[in-house]
């Protein structure tokens, strides 16, 4: 999935579903799922727009502080693997505010058209599946994190984009076109580019990821290849098992596979013994203990940010372009990475960077082809 502020991110995102519900028609009957049929449609242009890259910034900002954060935990000391995907998680009741909000704001009154809900065994067994997909994408996340240079984990993990095609097409259905095409070669290149291109600055760093490199590539291309079929199964889940996608299901989504991935996080940070060296880590924490606390808790609510952007740009136009926008934060990470921990932004690194938003680019632009055709 990093993503990735809590505060004002969550006064403005109740701000933004207040509007979501002014705009709604009580008299209306259930249509087309949301990712066919854009909502807001009561809103002028400009205030859809402002809506929208309100929801990008949430996605771009979240997903790129948490990365950055979870970095500075392995570099201040930390090396519990299962507190770093702990992490990525655990943050999900802040989700519950906007989840009562809708519950009390229904998007349709209750009619003869609504699809009939799926058993309490049929949701368990989804939440279960997707939950497990998550914690173990998360883990892999944690480890490549752990053995790559950041702007090189950043760029690998755009490969995202050429497992979206893949399963998109084998799942969902998606065309498969020449732009989506380049943008899978384009994508793969760069991922190339920066796997045969490792070079570390920070010697904390380069001890760390001794030998390790390898390792941390195949976790990395392996979280996003299961990233993308999350993604893939979650949207298939929407379209034939919920059969719905209001507002309220989105995030039922989010926080039921967090807290089943949680939950198996918390049984491995116990399983594993590494809860014992919780204290000593975070008094031996390079910044101190507070600065240990304010980091873990900062990537948990960044990461919880992210989902935000994602779920509002779900309700507010498709999953697909939730999907493709999930993609843009990578690239400029390495940007980041050179600002914040001093990397080195070599002549590979923009080729691959520029590699990797053109891409991006092409598959956007098939998207913003396929909505208006």
């Amino acid at each position: 999935m990093p993503e990735k502020f809590s505060l004002c991110g969550r006064v403005i995102f109740c701000s933004m579903c207040s509007a979501f519900t002014e705009v709604q028609e009580p008299n209306s009957t259930i249509g087309p799922p949301v990712t066919d049929q854009p909502p807001l449609v009561g809103l002028k242009r400009w205030q859809r727009w402002l809506l929208v890259v309100l929801n990008i910034a949430f996605l771009l900002i979240g997903q790129s502080g948490a990365v950055i954060l979870s970095r500075l935990y392995y570099d201040g000391g930390g090396k519990s693997i299962w507190m770093a995907t702990l992490i990525q998680s655990a943050a999900f009741p802040v989700l519950f505010l906007p989840l009562c909000f809708f519950s009390f704001h229904k998007n349709h009154p209750p009619t003869p058209t609504i699809p009939a809900s799926p058993s309490f065994r049929t949701l368990s067994m989804v939440y279960l599946f997707l939950g497990a997909l998550l914690a173990g994408d998360n883990m892999l996340y944690s480890i490549g994190l752990l053995y790559l240079p950041l702007s090189t984990y950043s760029l690998i993990c755009a490969a995202q984009l050429a497992f979206n095609a893949i399963f998109s097409f084998f799942i969902n259905s998606q065309k498969f076109t020449m732009l989506i095409l380049n943008s899978v070669i384009l994508v793969t290149l760069s991922s190339c580019l920066v796997a045969v291109h490792s070079d570390p600055t920070d010697s904390n760093t380069r001890e760390r990821i001794k030998g390790k490199s390898t390792v941390g590539f195949l976790c990395t291309l392996g979280a996003s290849a299961a990233y993308s079929l999350l993604l893939s199964l979650m949207q298939f889940a929407f379209e034939k098992i919920l059969k719905k996608e209001t507002f309220a299901v989105v995030l039922s989504m989010q926080i039921y596979t967090s807290l089943v991935a949680s939950c198996i996080c918390v049984v491995g940070l116990f399983g594993s013994g590494e809860w014992r060296g919780l204290r000593e880590e975070m008094e031996g924490f390079g910044r101190g203990s507070v600065c240990y606390v304010m980091t873990l808790v900062g990537a948990a609510l960044a990461w919880q940010v992210s989902y935000v952007g994602v779920v509002g740009l779900i309700f507010m136009v498709s999953s697909l372009f939730s999907n493709v926008i999930s993609i843009l934060p990578l690239p400029l990470v390495p940007v980041f990475a050179a600002m914040f921990y001093h990397e080195n932004m070599d002549g590979v690194k923009v080729v691959a960077m520029f590699l990797a938003i053109w891409g991006f680019a092409s598959y956007l632009y098939q998207n913003f082809l396929d909505d208006h055709t």
